[in-house]
């Protein structure tokens, strides 16, 4: 079954391809669209990174609230002489502690790949800007059809 959708899959790649080459015009629409598709699913990532970014510094804001009242309390119990309570206080804050290490290097993976989506939109941009050197086939291309086009017309007593 695999062995033939993968078949099938190589053969309307190769039709798709060959029609491409074939339709120049169609080929600049297709290869505008997938620009368009990749910067649109980019954004929609970098939205997501955002978001999620923003709730882990959330996180971490309640978590440094956390510390600092466990930090407070452990220091009560050790001044009241309860070294068990004391103890088991620290113990918790270490563990608070690194909850919020593990958030830190999260939210810095978040921001690398936070600048990776913004350095793949700049890419995309910038590609988006600076014209194919094919384009000038294409565009002669569209330039041909369109004469052709126009001439069918002329013929077919359409102008």
């Amino acid at each position: 079954m695999s062995n033939w959708l993968e078949q099938l899959e190589r053969e309307l790649d190769a039709k798709l391809s060959a029609f491409l080459r074939n339709n120049p015009v169609q080929d600049n629409l297709f290869s505008e669209q997938h620009l368009k598709d990749r910067a649109g699913a980019l954004q929609r990532q970098r939205q997501q990174l955002q978001s999620e970014a923003k709730q882990q510094r959330q996180q971490l804001l309640r978590l440094a609230e956390d510390v600092r009242a466990w930090r407070s309390r452990t220091e009560r119990a050790k001044a009241a002489g309860a070294a068990d309570l004391a103890g088991r206080a620290e113990q918790h804050l270490t563990s608070l502690m690194n909850q919020g290490r593990a958030l830190w290097a999260d939210l810095e993976d978040l921001g690398r790949r936070f600048n990776e989506v913004e350095r793949q939109l700049e890419e995309l941009h910038q590609q988006q800007q600076t014209p194919n050197p094919s384009t000038l086939e294409k565009d002669w291309a569209l330039f041909e059809a369109e004469q052709e086009l126009e001439q069918l017309r002329r013929n077919a007593g359409l102008t």
